[in-house]
């Protein structure tokens, strides 16, 4: 899938954990994203730059989110980042990659959803989730089910940018209300 203007696509990685998975997961996604001529990326790690959120997310015409499960729930670095934030959010869909045990990190998700519905953002269905990650990345940074994984990212991807083309569209014709 591909535009004449490639969509500003951010990508957060919200665990600030020393020794945390979060680069692995990232770095695996933004390789299947960095594929697709339909998108322009960057960057926001919160354990790097705290602070880079807002401007990060105000420059993107869609995020995604890659997010570990913690307790059941997201990081709190991420609730604080997130509570620091509102209109960069308005009328901008939001894609999660989340990892974690049993459940892939989709309870954190889950949590994430409604937090995203008022901060007026849109949140796509598809994810991309992981379960016991830890097991399945090799120290090439793949993972061990690479067919099934790469189609999971490419339908979030492709959700996304039909999301980031709509909405970027119907912002420039009509400034979101909030």
């Amino acid at each position: 899938m591909t535009t004449d203007t490639p969509y500003q696509l951010a990508v957060v990685i919200s665990s600030v954990r020393e020794g945390r998975f979060a680069p692995v997961v990232a770095n695996w996604f933004l390789e299947r994203a960095k594929q697709r001529e339909d998108v322009t990326l960057s960057v926001i790690d919160l354990a790097e730059a705290p602070d880079s959120l807002s401007p990060g997310v105000s420059a993107a015409d869609a995020v995604v989110v890659i997010v570990p499960e913690y307790n059941h729930s997201y990081p709190g670095p991420l609730k604080t980042a997130l509570d620091a934030t509102g209109p960069e959010w308005h009328g901008k869909p939001v894609a999660f990659v989340s990892y974690g045990g049993i459940s892939g990190g989709l309870r954190a998700v889950e949590h994430l959803r409604p937090v995203f519905a008022e901060l007026h953002a849109a949140t796509i269905r598809e994810t991309v989730s992981f379960p016991y990650a830890w097991n399945h990345f090799g120290p090439d940074g793949e993972h061990d089910d690479t067919e099934g994984a790469t189609v999971a990212a490419t339908t979030l991807l492709n959700q996304l940018a039909w999301w980031a083309n709509a909405l970027r569209d119907a912002r420039r014709v009509r400034p979101y209300a909030a």
